[in-house]
């Protein structure tokens, strides 16, 4: 095994943290940021990339396979958190919003998860974290996932997040699933992806569901969530008052909030 072995435990329904329970010298990767907290005994340290053999060796490897994460929209680092303690040692992250933390053993999925770029918690060390091009132009001009996802590799244990509930569905060879762009989490490296157009111009203009939709071909896994994050946040802008940069009224919107509204007038 190239990776390190760690022991975790999920917490919570809708707003999930994930405790990683380390050995002494094991360590865990991290997107800066994610990080809840930590026992004493833990050291955490700033690194290019991720820190696996796949990066590189020398110092312009570990530049280029860092400098492949800017494509994604994340940082050129990541963040290492490692026991340099005696016994056993604890760090926790947290959801960056409501929805559920996904634990994958990548050694029982082929060595290889393809997810949407900002999926990414953590995961042990020796997992690679790259980039994957969809092989079909039209996905990346019109995908809501866009031409660029990510790619979890290796044979140990990695957490993504998804928005809402979280359904996994195992695809039959052959077996066709259309969704909605957005919705797409994650699939195993076997499952064909590629975008169709929605049929019928006034379904495309008017059926409110967007002109293209994503096509997974199985054999394979896939994940998809019921409240991507960016539908979430179109809806808590559309109801956000004018006054702040949103789509509501500003006045009158009833409820507590008008309640409000009349005591500051």
């Amino acid at each position: 095994m190239n990776n390190h072995e760690i022991d975790y435990k999920l917490y919570g329904d809708d707003m999930q943290y994930v405790e990683v329970e380390l050995d002494p010298n094991e360590t865990v990767i991290a997107e800066a940021g994610n990080l809840m907290m930590m026992d004493d005994g833990i050291k955490m340290e700033t690194i290019f990339g991720d820190g696996s053999s796949k990066s590189g060796g020398g110092f312009m490897g570990k530049l280029m396979g860092a400098g492949k994460r800017l494509l994604t929209g994340e940082s050129l680092f990541m963040t290492t958190f490692t026991n340099v303690g005696m016994g056993k040692k604890k760090v926790y992250f947290a959801a960056p919003y409501p929805g559920k933390i996904i634990p994958m053993d990548l050694s029982k999925l082929n060595g290889k998860v393809i997810c949407q770029k900002d999926a990414f918690l953590a995961a042990a060390k020796g997992v690679s974290v790259g980039i994957e091009f969809q092989r079909k132009i039209s996905a990346g001009f019109f995908g809501g996932e866009g031409f660029i996802m990510q790619k979890l590799e290796g044979d140990g244990m990695a957490f993504i997040h998804a928005g809402g509930a979280i359904h996994q569905k195992e695809l039959q060879p052959g077996e066709v699933l259309r969704i909605d762009t957005g919705c797409f989490v994650a699939m195993t490296s076997e499952v064909d992806y590629s975008i169709e157009a929605v049929g019928g111009i006034k379904t495309a203009l008017f059926g409110g569901e967007g002109i293209f939709f994503a096509t997974l071909r199985g054999p394979g896994t896939v994940w998809i969530q019921s409240l991507p994050f960016s539908r979430l946040a179109s809806r808590v802008f559309a109801a956000a008052p004018v006054s702040q940069g949103g789509g509501g009224k500003d006045k009158g919107e009833g409820g507590i909030g008008g309640l409000f509204n009349l005591f500051n007038d």
